[in-house]
């Protein structure tokens, strides 16, 4: 047992460091991406002609810098792209190349170091040449095992050629010979390497044709969807991206402290922040991988949102695994719409910092989407836990505080502009849309404490979140009407208006809709109940059971047509949700069909004619439906409910005094043939 515990903790292991292999030997294809986007090659060629290179055959032509542009981009896309088991055997390669120029590099010094010396008897007799040949000799051993290790085989001596300059120094060989040993074991090692390449020279291809037939064999199978989502799987792009972003945000600051001597201040390090965030986003791979940053931070920050409020229970069942990336996105159609690459660095730092606080602005409203159903269902329930208290209106209160604190920083640091007024506008929404969730979680609290319903408490809570959401149409409708201006009078781009439909669309329209629909079913809901009867006094006694919905005793209550006794609160609430009773599930007419105040459909005769015939027969009459507005009562509670599919002939049909809603103006006529017949 412990063997196989112990195999798949190996197993897991393994699995996270090739996880951690398949980022990692990635990282510089992108940054070498980066760095041929950044290169310049006009201004470069400029440089190269007024320095000493400028004779250089190399340097004479520009289409040569401009091919090698080029084939850093292939490469860079091919490293990108190769499987994880070739990438390893790449570097594995490039590792010993290293090791070897390594190597040399001894060699070199210490031939370097003879000739300054200018020693050539004996080592053992001068303590100093023995130590310099001791150390040269141990550094060229370990190269020599690391390179058999790296390329996994035991023929040491074909990474030995650096080591001849010690041996010839071991034989007494003269000093000016040793320099001749030393080039030709670089022209040796030089040799081999070219041997290895033109060996290996149709690997490449090979891969290519390979790799080729697969994407073709994919693609005809599947599809490009299937394709595209294969390489983003297999290349862990998000997580990829944000590695390479965090890589170049830290040289970034670790180039400006290793430059500075004295400590910044609390402002310094503020514009710090942001000029080092400005400068690694000035090309399309780090603009990306600022937009995964952000994304994974927001996740991270909403994770731990929930882990406050819930504990170890977030994590179960949790379906929101896309959060974070309405943040992200967020940056990048800003940071496309406003050129932020294009940008200075300054200029760019300043933009920066106003779509990081919209970007804030949309993490604390995505906070408080986690919180308010959490506190409002803990004020609802009967969890008397103060812990789980404290957690839920400690966060409200952080949202409650925090926006209106970013919108005072705001005021402060920057002149306001419309984009700055929208920014405020939010953060003042979210403050009071936390302040209406308090408002409601309070009064759930004292209907908890008080131990009987508060009167007209869902219309308290329709009204609260009916004005954030009338607030929230009015900012949305502003922003609509200021882009439309800005298109009509201003620059017009294409970019612009595909925003301004799509937050005209999602934003106005959608929500416009919504709160529409949501006002016609309050009005029909609240038309119904009031069309409903009141029960009076003796027929609750004669009741004499709780409300089927909320399970709490009545004091008052309404009369369905199909004769069952609810809260009138509590029914309102149903019906916003459905238009049937909550026990038999039959629909609750408008007051223009209910019973008494409009007309009823006359039962068919030959349908009676059908049952009395039935009757005679001696058998049992056919399961007659409950006419709309009627059902039939689950377990009973009434007596008066109507049954239409019993033995007894006498309960064959409803008396109009037991079910009205089966009789024409009270009252049904009734042949004498069929008198005669029953």
């Amino acid at each position: 047992m412990s063997f196989k515990v112990c195999s798949k903790k190996n197993m897991a292991a393994k699995e996270k460091l090739e996880a951690v292999l398949n980022v990692a030997l990635r990282v510089p294809s992108i940054m070498l991406l980066d760095v041929l986007y950044r290169w310049d090659v006009s201004s470069f060629f400029q440089q190269i002609q007024r320095s000493s290179l400028s004779n250089n055959p190399l340097f004479q032509y520009k289409y040569l810098a401009l091919n090698m542009h080029y084939v850093g981009y292939i490469l860079s896309v091919v490293l990108l792209t190769l499987p994880r088991q070739h990438l390893v055997q790449l570097y594995l390669y490039f590792l010993t190349a290293l090791l070897l120029y390594a190597g040399h590099q001894i060699s070199r010094d210490y031939v370097r170091s003879e000739l300054e010396f200018a020693y050539e008897g004996p080592m053992y007799l001068e303590p100093l040449s023995m130590n310099r040949f001791t150390t040269a000799l141990i550094g060229q051993l370990v190269v020599c095992t690391l390179c058999s290790c790296v390329m996994k085989t035991k023929q040491i001596w074909l990474f030995s050629a650096h080591m001849l300059p010690l041996l010839a120094r071991l034989c007494l060989v003269p000093l000016e010979t040793i320099v001749i040993i030393n080039k030709f074991a670089m022209i040796f090692t030089g040799l081999e390497v070219l041997y290895f390449l033109g060996s290996n020279l149709l690997v490449p291809y090979n891969l290519a044709k390979s790799a080729y037939r697969e994407l073709v064999q994919v693609v005809e199978v599947y599809g490009l969807l299937a394709l595209g989502m294969s390489l983003w799987n297999q290349l862990v792009v998000p997580v990829l991206f944000m590695v390479f972003w965090l890589v170049l945000f830290a040289l970034q600051i670790y180039s400006y402290f290793s430059t500075r001597d004295q400590p910044a201040s609390r402002e310094r390090l503020l514009f710090l922040f942001l000029t080092s965030i400005a400068e690694c986003c000035s090309t399309p791979y780090s603009l990306l991988g600022l937009v995964f940053t952000v994304s994974f931070v927001a996740l991270g920050v909403l994770t731990l949102c929930k882990f406050y409020l819930q504990g170890y229970r977030a994590f179960m069942n949790d379906p929101a695994m896309n959060r974070g990336m309405t943040e992200g996105v967020t940056l990048l159609i800003l940071a496309v719409q406003t050129g932020l690459i294009e940008l200075q660095v300054v200029h760019r730092a300043f933009l920066l910092s106003i779509i990081l606080f919209i970007v804030v602005a949309s993490i604390l409203q995505s906070m408080l989407e986690i919180a308010d159903p959490i506190v409002l269902a803990l004020g609802a329930s009967r969890d008397k836990s103060l812990w789980k208290h404290f957690r839920a209106v400690s966060l409200c209160l952080f949202l409650l505080i925090f926006p209106a604190y970013m919108a005072y920083m705001i005021c402060q640091f920057f002149h306001m502009d419309f984009w700055l007024l929208i920014i405020i506008s939010s953060s003042i929404l979210t403050s009071l849309q936390v302040l209406g969730t308090l408002f409601i979680y309070v009064l759930f609290m004292v209907e908890e404490f008080r131990k009987e319903p508060v009167e007209n408490m869902d219309d308290v809570i329709y009204y609260v979140n009916g004005t954030y959401r009338l607030l929230e149409f009015l900012v949305a409708l502003c922003v609509v009407a200021y882009g439309v201006s800005e298109t009509i009078f201003g620059e017009w781009t294409v970019m612009g208006s595909m925003i301004i439909f799509i937050h005209s669309y999602y934003n106005v329209w959608l929500r416009a809709q919504l709160g529409w629909k949501s006002f016609l079913l309050r009005r029909d809901a609240v038309n119904k109940i009031k069309s409903l009867p009141l029960a009076t006094k003796e027929q609750l006694e004669k009741h004499n059971d709780i409300c089927a919905i909320c399970y709490q005793d009545m004091k008052s209550a309404v009369i369905t047509p199909c004769s069952h006794f609810f809260h009138a609160g509590c029914l309102k609430k149903w019906l916003y949700v459905q238009e049937t009773c909550p026990l038999c599930h039959c629909h609750l007419k408008n007051s223009s069909q209910l019973p008494g105040l409009g007309t009823e459909p006359v039962p068919q005769p030959h349908a009676r004619a059908e049952q009395n015939v039935a009757l005679q027969e001696g058998t049992e009459p056919p399961a007659q439906e409950c006419p709309r507005g009627t059902g039939m009562q689950d377990g009973s509670r009434d007596n008066n409910e109507c049954t239409a599919s019993r033995s007894d002939s006498q309960e064959g049909t409803c008396e109009p005094k037991e079910c009205p809603s089966c009789a024409k103006d009270g009252a049904v006529e009734v042949s004498p043939e069929e008198k005669q017949q029953e």
